[in-house]
């Protein structure tokens, strides 16, 4: 796990415990999704490591820029990381809050990556497999990468199935 993920753990967990609470994890998800979008604009990135802007300044910057995506609790989470200097930390946070609301909810997001383009009913079987194999509903995004030459790389969590070509050629070349 990263230092960053680290250091990120305890606002995702705090701004999740909320969320539950006050039944408003689609809100909250949407409102971390975009500051983090904005956090990794290269742009807002070299501002707020900037010493010479202020900690006043910045915070007017990032509510002017999320003014329609902020509640009154999603501007007192910006001024809380403006203020302890973690707001570079925003897509760690956003990552690890959806991990937990996957968790929460009862599913888990799967990333499928095919050399190929997978049909619905490829999707269809994958998702009632991996919701065999891993206990969880399963939501599933797609890739296409054609360097696997053939078959699917699917990462579910820490989990990863390599049924590449690219993958079984690695396999074979170590072992000769």
């Amino acid at each position: 796990m990263s230092e960053l993920s680290t250091l990120a753990r305890p606002y995702a967990e705090a701004v999740f415990k909320i969320a539950v609470e006050s039944k408003s994890t689609s809100d909250w998800s949407e409102t971390l999704e975009f500051l983090s979008a904005v956090m990794q604009d290269k742009e807002m990135t070299a501002i707020v490591a900037n010493p010479k802007v202020s900690q006043e300044q910045l915070t007017t910057l990032i509510l002017d820029i999320c003014q329609e995506q902020l509640n009154e609790q999603g501007v007192n989470f910006v001024k809380l990381l403006v203020q302890n200097d973690r707001l570079i930390l925003a897509p760690q946070i956003s990552e690890l809050f959806e991990a937990y609301k996957a968790e929460h909810e009862g599913y888990i997001d799967v990333e499928i990556t095919s050399a190929f383009a997978l049909t619905k009913d490829e999707q269809k079987k994958f998702a009632t497999t991996l919701k065999k194999q891993l206990g969880k509903d399963v939501l599933i995004t797609t890739s296409i990468d054609n360097a696997l030459i053939g078959g699917f790389i699917a990462k579910a969590g820490d989990k990863v199935i390599d049924g590449s070509v690219k993958g079984q050629l690695q396999q074979l070349a170590k072992k000769l």
